[in-house]
């Protein structure tokens, strides 16, 4: 089956919410089968998500409180691609920010859609070896404890839903097997 047999036609789209880092829209579509359907989409930045993996092969790890689930997650750190900015320049500033490292090399993984059925942020993984000490001043809204944990003990906390936000298991496994291969 072709895209375009499933492609939906956007008959009207209105803006209900611009925000700092999202907006929101309600889009009336016209499906395949004739039929009106709405959709509700939060628009979003494309962002990166950053594998570092320390001198001793450890990875790298952020914990912050994420009000959305009312905790604090254990994660990759991430961040937001800013206007005119490259992925690869945005890896380089969030990993300063967040954890005090720029990457002497950077491997791209892989792209995904992170919740393609209501919001449209693409996300580049990367790994990042070879850290540099480098500190830039971090968000002044957020709150982030490092946590550096092997490998094997990364892929136990997915197995037992100690990590468990998409991004950061994907970016792991993802990782995992390169580093496997080399």
């Amino acid at each position: 089956m072709s895209d375009e047999s499933l492609r939906e036609i956007t008959l009207e789209s209105k803006t209900m919410f611009q925000g700092k880092i999202l907006n929101l829209r309600v889009d009336t579509v016209r499906l395949p089968n004739g039929r009106v359907a709405t959709r509700e989409v939060a628009e979003h930045s494309n962002s990166v998500c950053i594998v570092p993996i320390d001198h001793n092969g450890d990875v790298v790890l952020v914990r912050q409180y994420r009000t959305p689930v009312k905790g604090a997650l254990l994660e990759l750190p991430a961040g937001g691609v800013e206007e005119g900015e490259v992925s690869e320049e945005t890896v380089q500033r969030e990993l300063q920010e967040e954890i005090g490292y720029r990457a002497g090399k950077l491997q791209h993984l892989s792209n995904f859609w992170l919740a393609p059925g209501w919001c449209d942020e693409y996300m580049h993984t990367y790994l990042a070896t070879d850290l540099i000490e480098s500190k830039l001043v971090g968000d002044d809204d957020e709150n982030i404890v490092v946590e550096r944990v092997s490998l094997d003990r990364a892929l136990e906390l997915i197995g037992n839903g100690e990590i468990e936000d998409v991004k950061s298991i994907a970016g792991l496994l993802l990782a995992m097997r390169v580093l496997r291969d080399n």
